[in-house]
């Protein structure tokens, strides 16, 4: 006789979890309402005490995830970089809160009637976290979260376990579950958590996953915000200083080793300039890592999968004719090594048929093509996937309005690449491709608010004055002959 087939243990369903404590927030945000100014506030400096009080573990975490990640860089684009939009949300929110006022058109104003703006939490926002950024893609849009007094669920990336563990703890130290609660764990959490009825989801991370995020939030028609990336142009004008411009497109490409959404994705830059573009990538990047594997200022690539994905972009491109350029200042051999860091690898000579023209590159490979004018590069860039960023230097103003007028991306720097995003006050999202709608400052408060429109009658028979109301007769007639006069 067969013996039995001993029984698999069943991995757990998340979604029960899930499902029980989207009930449990939305319960607590019913019963809190109206939400407070005070509230918000207290929740916003637990926030900030959170993220100050965790800061060392988080930067430790972090350069576990990645293999090496350099801690001054982990302070700035991670720490800082969160503290910064919940201050930002804690000076501002009551002004932010304060109904509008609108304006009615006659006769309706003339007579007393009024009309504002009230806005309303939603209730409880998802907040779907990349690995790139993890610490301050999680508290940037919890700032906006928090200031319009929703509450919080999050679901960090699996790929930096270590940080999302330390989220998770520093979170429940200041907050109860029923206002922010942290989910890590992989794609089964992933699927369940944003197929979840949330009165709001935003969602930080590649334009392929963001497709499947945004159907199913579609099954619960669930507003979705998308901060997705896509490949971000730089068009260097003639008119630009070309040293200036190649240390500014290098720090920020190896910022985080290119491992960032905004990160320029290609060059555009003017034929006859290419190879003086070149000399001053490789200055600048000598200039700011002379060395790079013993460099603790350079971070390693997430992964052997990604820093594999990345050779294998390079290598298509040279099978297919361009010239790779390896920017190694100090010559060192990457293939000795207890980390995934890479050099930054120019390939010159990129055709659309190379995958590296085609994906997100998201690491320090950067492609350079050349134009005749600065109108075939904006025809390039119209050509593509709107992108979520794009990078003009030049001193030229009317070139660089016609580069403004003539191109659509999520936001735009103009000599220089990536600021844009660390203005508080400037609305940060894509378009298309890359992203749909924005957060961050008063309009991330905005986005995570329902505009609520209300309407007060006098006591005066407007509906009866204007003939409105049946029988209808002359003043009927009259009112219909005013209003469409114009």
């Amino acid at each position: 006789m067969a013996t039995p087939a001993a029984k698999m243990p069943q991995t757990p369903d998340p979604s029960e979890e899930l499902e029980a404590m989207l009930r449990r927030q939305r319960l607590a945000f019913e019963a809190e309402l109206p939400v407070s100014l005070e509230a918000r506030r207290d929740r916003l400096d637990r926030a900030i005490a959170c993220v100050l009080a965790w800061k060392d573990r988080f930067v430790e975490a972090l350069s576990e995830d990645f293999g090496h990640r350099s801690r001054q860089q982990s302070m700035m684009t991670d720490i800082v970089a969160s503290v910064k939009p919940l201050r930002h949300a804690r000076r501002n929110v009551a002004r932010w809160m304060a109904p509008e006022r609108r304006p009615l058109e006659a006769p309706l104003g003339l007579l007393g009637a009024k009309a504002r703006i009230e806005w309303q939490p939603k209730g409880v926002v998802g907040i779907i976290s990349p690995w790139n950024f993890p610490v301050n893609l999680t508290f940037g849009p919890l700032a906006g979260v928090l200031a319009a007094g929703n509450r919080a669920m999050i679901k960090p990336s699996e790929y930096t376990p270590a940080t999302s563990e330390v989220l998770r703890q520093a979170i429940a130290a200041h907050f109860d579950p029923s206002e922010v609660a942290v989910f890590p764990g992989g794609p089964e959490v992933g699927e369940a958590f944003s197929g979840l009825a949330f009165d709001h989801l935003i969602f930080t991370g590649s334009t392929a996953v963001g497709r499947h995020v945004m159907a199913a939030a579609a099954r619960n028609l669930v507003p979705v915000t998308l901060e997705l990336g896509g490949k971000s142009p730089t068009i260097i004008s003639r008119s630009a200083d070309v040293l200036m411009a190649t240390e500014r497109v290098v720090l920020g490409k190896l910022m985080n080793a290119g491992q960032i959404c905004l990160a320029p994705d290609y060059l555009l830059v003017p034929r006859e300039a290419e190879h003086a573009v070149i000399a001053g990538i490789e200055l600048a990047t000598a200039k700011l890592y002379p060395t790079m594997l013993a460099n603790d200022d350079y971070t390693s690539v997430i992964s052997g999968r990604h820093r594999d994905r990345l050779q294998g972009l390079i290598d298509d491109a040279a099978s297919k004719g361009a010239e790779i350029v390896e920017v190694n200042p100090a010559r060192e051999d990457f293939s000795q090594q207890n980390t995934h860091k890479m050099p930054l690898t120019l390939i010159r000579n990129p055709t659309d048929e190379m995958k590296v023209m085609q994906e997100e590159i998201f690491g320090p490979v950067l492609p350079i093509r050349t134009y005749e004018q600065v109108e075939d590069a904006i025809a390039y860039v119209n050509s593509r996937p709107r992108p979520l960023g794009l990078y003009w230097f030049g001193e030229d103003e009317k070139e660089a309005r016609m580069v403004l007028d003539r191109t659509i991306s999520g936001g735009v720097t103009l000599n220089d690449v990536v600021f844009h995003v660390s203005a508080e006050d400037l609305p940060f999202g894509g378009i298309g491709p890359s992203g749909m709608g924005a957060y961050h400052g008063e309009d991330g408060f905005r986005t995570f608010s329902h505009a609520k429109s209300i309407y007060k009658q006098p006591r005066i028979d407007i509906a009866g004055l204007a003939g409105f109301k049946p029988p209808y007769g002359r003043t009927t007639e009259a009112t219909l002959a005013r209003e469409l006069k114009g």
